[in-house]
């Protein structure tokens, strides 16, 4: 009974009143960083990587591509267009720049050079609405994932253009209405702009939808709230992610059922959950400690968890003859007692102190900066670490996970600046949605025609 239940969550989807499979699931994932008449992005090539190997662990079928130039994102777009005609979901994510032009969106290649609002509209440009319209129209339902809110470098150009004074040019995306069956999900909010992240990690909108879209048997909208409470936390209140939807019912991309308690058995390797074991094996090979940290996110109490944690350590440190337990010889009461800002406050924590806990997370691979101060980011890195190793995830420390920390053997890594000031974060250029509501059923679009118009219209130079 088991292995049957674990074989129908790999495939089902319930987007109604009533439970019902998801044959067919495909995905559209795009980043773009190296933008080339412009400054580059630092994480969208890798915000799309990632992504793509959440979706894919969930049954998707993925149309992938990074830094892509207009022809090549067309190329990709009209392969995920064919791909997802008759889904019963389709998937749009994309990272990188955007713009906000008049009330409508577009994305923005890396070979998009926008000096006037004519650049935009006559092809350097990928029009949003159109885009979803003409590639998803035929999809049951419908999940659109923008993380292009970025500070836009060619807004300013086209505002200053003669010929265009007077056309309105938003540093962020515009509203954005979803159709029948959708949703629809920015970084932020209407207009505004968000954190791009440090360099070489995932923005907070990217980390907050791999650490809960595909949670197991967590609804869809469940999960949105989750990744706006995630990354409002994250960035202390800077950041709210903004969202549209008009789904008619429930949507789980990891449904899961809870077997009667009589046939629960140990946990063994042979009972990891089909999806859990399908990310593991995509990233057990890796090199790259993020990636690592993204499947104790996904699962902080997993099969494999031990496992994670002892690569991260070979990782950082060395090769080693021995197997590191990190939890050997902790306290038991670690892995119970809630920690909160008295439990902290007990610990008397000065500013070099709070600067050698930010120095052995990062040792440990969860990357934040030693300025001695215990800010929105840092909190949410040691919640990050907490639910890696089984401890209540507060955001605070109290004397038990202080005392365990300080037993973790450390890489010799350290924040390069410790002294320095914070430095400025990278911010992603507008990201956002363009105006507008279908009628009835409308959905995206209307079946049929899927390409009757992108050759002349949407993808024409």
């Amino acid at each position: 009974m088991r292995f049957l239940i674990a074989a129908m969550s790999l495939a089902a989807l319930v987007f109604s009143g009533n439970a019902a499979l998801a044959d067919k699931r495909v995905a559209f994932v795009v980043g773009n960083s190296a933008y080339k008449n412009v400054p580059q992005l630092p994480n969208p090539a890798i915000d799309a990587k990632s992504m793509a190997r959440v979706l894919r662990n969930v049954g998707f079928e993925v149309v992938e591509g990074s830094n892509l130039t207009r022809d090549a994102m067309t190329t990709k777009l009209l392969e995920f267009g064919k791909k997802s005609e008759g889904a019963d979901v389709a998937l749009f994510f994309y990272a990188g720049h955007g713009i906000a032009v008049n009330g409508t969106n577009y994305l923005l290649p890396i070979d998009a050079d926008l000096k006037s609002e004519m650049d935009v509209k006559l092809g350097a440009a990928i029009n949003v609405d159109l885009t979803l319209e003409q590639t998803m129209a035929d999809a049951k339902v419908k999940l659109v994932f923008l993380d292009a809110c970025r500070d836009n470098p060619f807004a300013a150009k086209i505002r200053s253009a003669k010929a265009t004074r007077s056309v309105s040019v938003d540093s962020g995306l515009a509203e954005m209405k979803s159709g029948e069956g959708t949703l629809l999900a920015f970084a932020t909010g209407p207009g505004q702009t968000a954190l791009d992240g440090e360099a070489g990690t995932n923005s907070p909108f990217t980390r907050a939808l791999i650490a809960n879209i595909a949670s197991p048997g967590v609804e869809i909208q469940q999960a949105m709230t989750k990744v706006r409470a995630q990354v409002n936390d994250e960035t202390n209140k800077a950041q709210l992610p903004w969202g549209h939807t008009n789904l008619t019912g429930t949507v789980y991309l990891n449904p899961t059922a809870t077997p009667a308690a009589a046939d629960v058995a140990p946990v063994t390797v042979a009972q990891a959950g089909e999806v859990e074991l399908e990310f593991w094996r995509s990233i057990k090979d890796t090199n790259k400690v993020e990636e690592l940290n993204a499947y104790l996110t996904n699962y902080p109490n997993g099969t494999f968890k031990s496992l994670a944690l002892a690569r991260i350590a070979a990782i950082q440190d060395g090769p080693s003859t021995t197997t590191r337990n990190l939890t050997a010889g902790v306290d038991p009461s670690t892995f119970t007692e809630q920690a909160d800002q008295i439990s902290e406050d007990q610990l008397g924590f000065d500013k070099n102190q709070r600067r050698d806990v930010q120095r052995r997370l990062t040792g440990l691979g969860f990357d934040i900066k030693a300025a001695g101060k215990f800010d929105g980011e840092t909190r949410s890195v040691i919640k990050r670490w907490q639910a890696a190793r089984g401890y209540p995830a507060t955001g605070y420390l109290n004397k038990f996970q202080y005392s365990a920390m300080q037993s973790e053997i450390v890489s010799t890594r350290v924040a390069s600046s410790d002294n320095s000031d914070d430095e400025p974060t990278h911010r992603r250029s507008s990201g956002g949605g363009g105006r507008r509501a279908h009628g009835g059923g409308g959905g995206m679009g209307g079946a049929g025609g899927l390409f009757g118009h992108v050759i002349g219209g949407l993808f024409h130079r």
